[in-house]
């Protein structure tokens, strides 16, 4: 037997029979099938035309309020994550501790128990917050955030405060919502690009280009592909987390379910939208991941 023969070992021999782990797979797997096929079954048994011909159209009236809600959060989290993310990275020991603070806050508490401060913490401060704010043109009842020198005819001009947006619990919602996100995607966002190696930077430098051109043309574009995954993870999140703001009396998808089975008492009031959290999160999913097929396909040979 040569050298080489006697250091090759040979592969283990195959299992025979049913070890214990397949039997608990298959079980765990056959398990949810028949766990699934039972809600269907007993949505097509227990099929009420009545219930759904009622409560349908606020259903639908609560996904818009919970898109709504969603989006608006992601975007100022987006915006608000990146001076936050700059503190992180910042070589300044207040700055960077400042940062820290927050993430450490934000992510290691519930999002219900900030939601919570936000809409009745801020309610104790009531008179304090109805004396902040500033004089804005109203326009049928609609604030206008553009301020016009002249007042034009139908415009009247009224003092709005920063109550008059807290006392709102889609206003608490966005807000709470918005400052946990960004603790979050302010993290992704600076381990993306720190992931990319150093050697861009110098390279960039060596080239002449200013650090902005550097971040702006070879840093992000590298840093936004790894960060997508983790960006779709924590939309998927934010989603299925927007539930809370139900607590709050904000009638959204969830809200609307709690108000169709107190009214009925009929359980398919929260399947009908548990199957809706459902096919969003799976329309996001492969949603991000057609696009990181689509942006990473120079990357494959």
């Amino acid at each position: 037997m040569s050298i080489t023969a006697a250091m090759v070992e040979r592969p283990p021999p195959r299992a025979r029979g049913w070890p214990r782990s397949r039997v608990i797979g298959y079980a765990m797997v056959g398990f949810w099938i028949l766990f699934g096929l039972g809600i269907v079954s007993y949505l097509i048994f227990a099929w009420n035309a009545d219930f759904f011909a009622k409560y349908a159209p606020a259903y639908l009236k609560g996904l818009q309020t919970t898109l709504l809600l969603v989006c608006i959060s992601m975007v100022l989290g987006a915006i608000l994550s990146v001076p936050v993310a700059y503190g992180r990275m910042s070589a300044n020991r207040f700055l960077s501790g400042l940062a820290y603070c927050y993430v450490y806050f934000f992510r290691g508490t519930p999002l219900l128990v900030q939601t919570y401060l936000v809409y009745y913490g801020l309610g104790s401060f009531r008179a304090e917050l109805g004396a902040l704010g500033t004089y804005l043109p109203v326009v049928s009842d609609w604030f206008q955030i553009a301020p016009h020198v002249s007042v034009p005819a139908g415009v009247t001009i009224e003092w709005f405060t920063l109550w008059d947006f807290f006392k709102d619990a889609f206003n608490c919602g966005v807000f709470a919502f918005a400052l946990n996100t960004a603790a979050y995607q302010a993290e992704i966002l600076r381990g993306a690009i720190e992931s990319v190696p150093r050697g861009q930077w110098e390279g960039a430098a060596s080239l002449g280009l200013h650090k902005l051109q550097t971040l702006r043309k070879i840093i992000l574009p590298q840093a936004l592909i790894v960060a997508l995954r983790p960006y779709g993870n924590e939309l998927i999140l934010m989603v299925k987390a927007s539930a809370i703001v139900a607590i709050i009396t904000v009638y959204d998808l969830m809200g609307q379910a709690k108000l169709a089975f107190a009214n009925s008492f009929d359980i398919q009031a929260y399947i009908w939208v548990a199957l809706v959290y459902l096919v969003m999160v799976e329309i996001l999913r492969h949603g991000v991941e057609w696009i990181e097929r689509r942006i990473t396909i120079h990357l494959k040979r």
